[in-house]
């Protein structure tokens, strides 16, 4: 299951307008009936403008204009009760009025358009986080999946951080990494990984293989027509872009056996729960990050590591680990782990993005991405 980090709603529902409604209208009856009643000298017309104020910052136009209306006619109607409409006091009252209620009103416009654009953001938004990154499936063989993308901007919900799965005639291949940069280059980036990793998981014989292919993936966009390496009159296009690489750990999880292998191309190291005790899967020798390997000639180890049945195996993003609190301490994710309770991936990462969150304070500094995987007891008869 894909667990997500909801976006706030900036927006008043109906039912809430209707209901404050009511205070516009109760200032305006109040300010209305004390004016008429106060002595001669004493105006209290001027205090009409904050209904339609009021009303547009939670309502739309059409409410604001009816309360601003409102409140020209109250004050129409005290200038009659109290002296004339020909009053010049009253009359630059009115006029005063009139052009507030249109100017409020012009801003609720305002501000609901951009309110629907950015709605529409959301759903564009929303449809490519679905093309990009796709949820991951609750099972795949004989392991259950929980993932979590948690974005650093309130309004964005996909980035440089990527995962994906990718189910092999003898196991699952798993694929967690980062992209440095943010904005379009880095989602950019990520597709790029993503769409290579998904076509390529199944049909590389092993690790090395596939993350060669990863690598060339990545490393060869550069030199595409057109691409970050393309250069114009004045010089490169764009330079930061040349120097881009994606952190990346990949992983093999056979149906059989109960080992974990994995490359490990500079990317934080994936940890073990067993039981109350966490264990990091360090690896002897780590390759450089994609897009980087080809031009350092390194080659890619795979390394193994227990991973029995009951196991949970956790792999994050720099995101998680890079998130500060308060005080500017980092967030201790091994030390959070250790002693908590057995639980399924999905409440596992329910809880640590609570506590995440909580670290820093309710704003994370970074993109943070997580996924959990349980190896399940083999069924009866199973080989």
């Amino acid at each position: 299951m894909d667990v997500r980090r909801p976006l706030a709603d900036l927006r008043w529902t109906r039912q809430q307008s209707r209901a404050l409604v009511v205070i516009p209208l109760v200032l305006i009856v109040v300010i209305s009936v004390v004016d008429v009643l106060a002595p001669p000298e004493v105006h209290l017309g001027p205090l009409l403008v904050a209904a339609p104020a009021i009303t547009a910052s939670f309502a739309g136009p059409r409410t604001t204009a009816g309360v601003g209306a409102l409140a020209v006619l109250a004050q129409t109607v005290v200038a009659a009760l109290r002296t004339t409409l020909l009053d010049l006091n009253h009359s630059v009252q009115i006029a005063s009025l009139t052009v507030i209620s249109a100017l409020v009103t012009l801003f609720a416009y305002v501000r609901e358009e951009h309110d629907r654009k950015l709605s529409q953001l959301r759903s564009v938004a929303e449809a490519a986080q679905t093309v990009v990154l796709r949820p991951l499936p609750h099972r795949m063989g004989r392991l259950r999946i929980a993932s979590v993308y948690l974005a650093a901007e309130a309004e964005a919900q996909i980035g440089g951080d990527l995962y994906a799965a990718v189910r092999t005639g003898q196991g699952t291949r798993f694929l967690v990494g980062d992209v440095r940069g943010k904005g379009l280059a880095a989602i950019s980036d990520a597709s790029l990984l993503l769409g290579a990793f998904r076509a390529a998981a199944y049909r590389q014989p092993d690790l090395p293989a596939l993350v060669t292919h990863l690598e060339g993936a990545v490393f060869g966009a550069r030199e595409v027509p057109g691409g970050p390496a393309e250069e114009d009159e004045d010089g490169p296009v764009d330079d930061s872009t040349q120097e881009s690489f994606i952190t990346a750990v990949v992983l093999d999880i056979p149906d059989a056996g109960a080992t974990i292998r994995l490359v490990d191309c500079g990317h934080p190291p994936p940890l073990v729960l067993r039981g109350g005790r966490v264990r990091s899967l360090d690896v002897r020798q780590p390759a450089p990050p994609l897009g980087l390997t080809g031009l350092l000639g390194a080659g890619f180890v795979v390394e193994s590591f227990a991973f029995e049945p009951g196991d949970i195996a956790l792999l994050y993003t720099d995101g998680v680990i890079e998130a500060r609190d308060h005080a500017g301490a980092f967030y201790p994710l091994a030390e959070r782990l250790a002693g908590r309770p057995p639980a399924d991936p999905q409440t596992l990462l329910r809880r640590l993005s609570a506590d995440l969150i909580a670290h820093a304070g309710g704003r994370l500094g970074d993109d943070a991405a997580m996924v959990a995987i349980e190896r399940l007891p083999a069924e009866p008869g199973s080989p």
